[in-house]
């Protein structure tokens, strides 16, 4: 049956389906007296299939009636799946079910009754990619030219209205308006110059797109603005966009930039879903760890630590409207006043009190330096923190030489800094940086530091420009790994697009390290896209990018190598016949708990949405809390129906989806090599330090 119709149909219309393709099941269900005598009944009939739709079937059948403890609401559920199909097939119906739960029991039901297996396609995944358009592609990079001239005309217009005397960025006085032209050019290669002119409201950003938002998206941004969400977007990202009728899709990233009305709706009552970022001077978080006072270290595992500067580094390059941290901007701990967020004098004081807490930790030998973005701190700011990071590995490693085999602390090993600006705002990677880095690399190297990387994050293919290329290759010149966190959104998920983003980043030296499931509540509802899709892309698309088991250890010297990586890379690919490497993860942050892709579906709610049990990755250390939690449950943000409909709005044929229904069940994949950590030559304590368990 075509799906696309099937989305489209009525609830009385999904009866006449049912009557037609399950009429043992409505005779079963309207032979019933109560909803146990239903179960039991629908049970006997399943028992003796043997086929995992059957098995998901029993699964959840197991669950029917129970009352689970959903984490990331933190209150208890009832699961009432089978109570709510009951109802639906006798003809009583209440107001609240929706048609998204009929439709996953009418796919889950005819997968049982006949049975299919999807053959992943590797000419099909081919054509999907050929769908999405790079960067660096010639078409887009003229679309780009236009973009950035007309862009460039609006600078111009806007510096000409500026009144103060003391920016940088003002004309000299009685020039004509091509010297103006050519001087904005110039300035367009700075960092500092897009930062300074970034648009900060919907007008602006209206004006600047040649006025061709629609009154609906003009109608959100303006109750975001009066809400009090932060607006931010450099010039430089902005000329990504397509605003001509013909040429690139750019939904990808224009929905980072764009607010849903989901968000402005829940804007000032987000909730925290990382439970272990909520800190209570004294007290330990969710996942047990003490912390020191403030919002500066975000820790939820025994080996690594996220470090958030008092400085610029609490801003970003721009505000996604996807962001982990939008509590954060709620709450106003980080934000775009670049002048507030520069270091005070007790900032370095306070830094080596931080240090500290790394050097005196038993377990930790991980260092994450975020924000917001690190690299939105100056270059004489990062230095500090790099040094201060090198000196408290070097006191750590020199009082290890006092202490006994058994007794040793962790050393540090890794040291990354989380930036979302080579995507943002790739001209901020200037020589400095570069020369910043790689001194640190050497010194650090020369202790025992092991690995360095750059946790970037790119979004879309479009956002591999020239300007990316160069700073990424920059920083592999000075030694450090990029590394590439995608979250993986609605428009992110359609078929072929991160497949397409895993190629070209590889093309010029960077790897995958995660693909993420959205996280948070209602304000991220429209990015949201369900686990099972996830599941779906992993076994359909990512698996022709395994590497062969036997060819791990060679991808890993390259990788670690020193020839720049890009260059290893592209003849690692192409000697093994690869299309790109899946070194990246598929997971979902649990609240508290870390990265899992591990789970059963075990119910489903009136609205369709489904509800997993999580086990958490038992492939890595935790906090000895997590083993204390038992089950752990998330019903998920929306339905596959409601997903499966925003994909036909923009465009895409959902039939070539249609296997989505079936991934009721996850497995978290195992870590690629260079991201597990190296042994010690010694032997380290077991006891943890830093911890409570209440």
């Amino acid at each position: 049956m075509n799906e696309s119709n099937l989305l489209n149909y009525t609830t009385s219309q999904l009866r006449k389906v049912y009557n037609r393709n399950f009429p043992w099941l409505v005779a079963l269900a309207t032979g019933c007296t109560d909803i146990t005598q239903f179960t039991e009944e629908l049970r006997s009939y399943i028992k003796n299939k043997d086929n995992p739709a059957a098995e998901q079937i029993l699964i959840m059948l197991d669950y029917e009636g129970k009352s689970v403890y959903e984490l990331s609401m933190g209150k208890q559920l009832d699961i009432n799946s089978f109570a709510h199909l009951w109802n639906f097939l006798k003809g009583n119906l209440s107001d609240s079910i929706t048609t998204d739960i009929l439709l996953d029991f009418y796919h889950l039901f005819s997968q049982m009754e006949n049975p299919f297996y999807i053959v992943p396609d590797k000419k099909l995944l081919k054509r999907w990619m050929r769908r999405w358009e790079t960067g660096l592609d010639g078409e887009v990079m003229g679309i780009r030219e236009k973009s950035k001239d007309r862009i460039i005309c609006c600078l111009i217009k806007k510096i000409e209205r500026r009144t103060s005397p003391h920016s940088k960025y003002l004309f000299p006085e009685g020039i004509c308006y091509e010297e103006k032209y050519s001087i904005v050019l110039k300035w367009w290669n700075e960092a500092r110059f897009h930062l300074a002119m970034a648009i900060k409201s919907p007008t602006e950003l209206n004006w600047f797109l040649g006025e061709s938002l629609s009154a609906e998206t003009m109608s959100i941004l303006i109750s975001a603005r009066k809400k009090g969400i932060p607006f931010f977007v450099t010039p430089y990202y902005l000329s990504l966009l397509n605003i001509e009728n013909e040429g690139f899709d750019d939904s990808t990233i224009r929905t980072y930039i764009v607010y849903s009305r989901n968000l402005v709706e829940t804007y000032g009552q987000i909730r925290a879903w990382e439970k272990e970022d909520i800190v209570v001077g004294g007290e330990p978080n969710a996942a047990g760890w003490l912390l020191p006072e403030g919002h500066n270290i975000h820790r939820r595992y025994p080996d690594v630590a996220i470090l958030i500067p008092d400085s610029m580094g609490r801003a970003c390059g721009g505000l996604c409207a996807s962001c982990q941290r939008m509590y954060d901007f709620q709450s106003e701990r980080l934000n775009f006043d670049f002048e507030s967020l520069k270091p005070k004098e007790t900032w370095d004081k306070k830094l080596r009190r931080l240090m500290h807490y790394f050097e005196e930790d038993t377990q930790l030998r991980d260092i994450l330096i975020t924000g917001g973005d690190a690299l939105m701190s100056q270059n004489k700011t990062l230095r500090n923190i790099l040094e201060a990071v090198y000196k408290m590995a070097l006191r750590k490693k020199k009082a290890n030489e006092g202490r006994p085999d058994g007794e040793k602390f962790a050393e540090l090993q890794r040291v990354r800094l989380g930036t979302r600006l080579l995507a943002y705002l790739p001209l901020r990677v200037n020589e400095e940086l570069v020369s910043i880095l790689k001194e640190f690399k050497e010194k650090a190297s020369a202790i025992g530091v092991k690995s360095f990387i750059i946790q970037t994050h790119f979004q879309s293919p479009l956002e591999v420009t020239p300007e990316a290329k160069r700073a990424i290759k920059s920083i592999l010149s000075a030694g450090w790994i990029i590394t590439n966190q995608l979250v993986y959104t609605v428009a992110a998920s359609r078929r072929g697009h991160t497949a397409k983003l895993r190629q070209v980043l590889n093309s010029v030296g960077v790897i995958g390290y995660y693909t993420f499931s959205v996280k948070g509540f209602e304000e991220n509802y429209a990015m949201f896209a369900p686990n099972s899709r996830s599941m779906q892309e992993a076994k359909e698309e990512k698996i022709f990018g395994l590497v062969p088991s036997e060819k791990e250890e060679e991808l890993l010297t390259a990788v670690q190598g020193k020839r720049l990586l890009s260059e290893s890379m592209n003849r690692f690919l192409k000697e093994n016949q690869l299309p790109f490497v899946a070194t990246d993860r598929n997971v979902l942050n649990l609240p508290a708990i870390g990265k899992s892709m591990t789970f059963t579906t075990v119910g489903i709610t009136e609205e369709g949405k489904r509800i997993l049990k999580f086990e958490h990755d038992r492939g890595r250390k935790h906090s000895p809390i997590i083993d204390r939690m038992g089950e752990v449950y998330i019903v998920e943000n929306k339905s596959i129906a409601a997903y499966l409909s925003q994909l036909a709005s923009m465009g895409e044929d959902v039939e070539e989806y249609t296997s989505i229904w079936d991934y009721s069940k996850g497995v978290t994949e195992p870590r690629f090599k260079v991201y597990e950590y190296p042994p010690f030559d010694f032997k380290t304590t077991e006891k943890m330090t830093n911890l409570r368990l209440d």
